[in-house]
């Protein structure tokens, strides 16, 4: 392990094992309330890309009001990114803190392995009350309640926009309305049942804005007349394929390679302004969960988290989706706000991941972080008045090929704040290596570049070095689905 390395994992070292007398000096003990652990809200939304607010002005015309005042009240990260930009193998890292090679829901039909521990089961150990709300997508359509939840309420799968049906603590039951404003309903009714002697921990998991999208029925068609600005790389011609490895361009008007965009069941334009609609009408119900917490003096002792669990492509490089490496994908919103521990309108520009979040929640409840989390606690850098806090300069991102969509490879790399190197696994073309300072679009591949070869050799080998020391070196195999032992005519037990 080189000296970078070491140095790194001196940092996650010191940032997992924070305690709560810690954050007494980093914030003071008045902003802690110490005589009882803070309340945590984590908000999760589905394929969510990092530039669709509205206060970012993406697109002009999309109206987010209620992320807007998460970000007014709080802090904006605008370097949030996930270590795969796939549903299952996101969600499991958010609960794990781990990468998916560690934690082994590689893909959206992979089962929780036994034994794996959610930090929620952590919480509930110190105290906390905890509730899960919508959806989980782990273990392809079981809605069972999960371990670490006192209150559980799930649905099969990727579940409805409307009339959804609910697993709640194990008995099922049937809803008419908007999935959306059904769980915030359940989550309201759940938070005034709590007595206040406990902190705690609420997971509200939002199907929104997942294809294929569906706003509330007041919302369609809102936005039916705006003008939509197009990505320039969504152009077919040459140059926007020039470099990149022959999959990218195969893809072209596909969903990974698969049939047409989604089947051919919409067209692009529809798509898009569905997506907003779809947002705008996510927004409205966050919104009433904010309106809550103001209304009833929680937010002095509430830490409220929201992001997406991955991504998402509108015609970048001609591609929709996710799954892939370019920051469309695994690039995500995230916001926070706290009153007395985070300055309102504050921006962070340091790299987080998603496998950050369990680390962090952890260390705010007081409780001692497992040491085979990968992710760090963000909360050094909540303090703005502390600049000096040694963080990651790079992140790794792995994403492992499926059988149901061919044509994305097995895609690992080294993300730091300049540079972004992918490695295909496989015989998929070049490897790239892009300047995100000269080039955020990423349009031009300087992997065979003459004068950027050290930058592809030291980012390569730290790449290795990473997944080496940190058991990433398998790629792991999965039977396609219908093809057993029994049915090749196999002898092997």
């Amino acid at each position: 392990m080189n000296k970078r390395l070491v140095a790194r994992s001196l940092t996650i070292a010191s940032f997992l094992s924070i305690t709560t007398a810690t954050l007494f000096n980093i914030f003071g003990q008045e902003n802690l309330h110490a005589s009882r652990p803070m309340n945590v809200i984590f908000i999760l939304s589905d394929d969510h890309r990092y530039d669709f607010m509205s206060f970012l002005d993406t697109p002009p015309f999309l109206e987010t009001p209620n992320l807007d005042r998460i970000r007014e009240k709080g802090m904006h990260f605008r370097n949030a990114f996930v270590s795969t930009a796939l549903c299952s193998p996101s969600r499991a890292s958010i609960l794990t803190g781990q990468y998916a090679h560690r934690h082994g829901v590689v893909d959206n039909q992979r089962p929780v392995p036994e034994g794996t521990v959610f930090f929620p089961q952590i919480l509930q150990g110190i105290g906390y009350q905890t509730a899960f709300f919508g959806k989980w997508h782990m273990g392809d359509a079981n809605d069972d309640p999960r371990p670490g939840f006192n209150h559980w309420e799930s649905f099969r799968g990727q579940g409805d926009y409307y009339n959804p049906l609910l697993n709640i603590n194990g008995e099922r039951s049937q809803f008419e309305g908007y999935t959306a404003d059904i769980l915030t309903d359940h989550s309201l009714e759940w938070l005034q049942a709590q007595s206040g002697e406990q902190p705690f921990f609420l997971y509200l998991s939002h199907k929104s804005v997942h294809a294929m999208f569906e706003p509330e029925t007041a919302d369609l068609g809102r936005y039916d007349d705006e003008q939509l600005t197009y990505p320039v790389t969504m152009a077919n011609t040459p140059q926007n394929y020039a470099g990149h490895p022959p999959w990218v361009e195969a893809q072209r008007y596909s969903w990974h390679g698969v049939d047409y965009m989604y089947h051919g069941d919409m067209d692009f334009d529809t798509f898009y302004r569905r997506y907003t609609e779809t947002l705008y009408s996510m927004d409205r119900s966050i919104g009433r969960l904010l309106d809550y917490l103001e209304a009833n003096d929680l937010e002095e002792n509430t830490l409220i988290i929201y992001m997406s669990d991955n991504g998402f492509s509108f015609g970048e490089h001609g591609l929709i989706d996710k799954r892939h490496m370019f920051e469309e994908s695994m690039r995500v919103p995230m916001l926070a706000y706290s009153p007395g521990m985070i300055e309102p309108g504050s921006t962070m520009h340091e790299m987080v991941q998603n496998i950050d979040i369990a680390p962090t929640i952890l260390s705010l409840a007081g409780a001692e972080v497992p040491g085979n989390m990968d992710g760090q606690s963000i909360l050094p850098l909540l303090n703005q008045g502390d600049q000096d806090i040694p963080w990651r300069d790079s992140l790794i991102y792995e994403y492992y090929w499926e059988w149901n969509f061919p044509q994305t490879p097995t895609t690992i790399g080294l993300r730091s704040d300049r540079y972004k190197y992918i490695f295909y696994h496989g015989v998929w073309g070049d490897d790239e290596l892009f300047d995100l300072q000269s080039d955020p679009m990423e349009t031009t591949n300087l992997f065979k570049s003459a004068e950027y070869q050290d930058t592809v050799n030291d980012m390569r080998n730290e790449l290795f070095s990473i997944l080496e020391n940190n058991g990433g070196m398998n790629i792991p195999l999965r039977i396609p689905q219908g093809f057993r032992a029994a049915e090749r005519g196999s002898t092997q037990e």
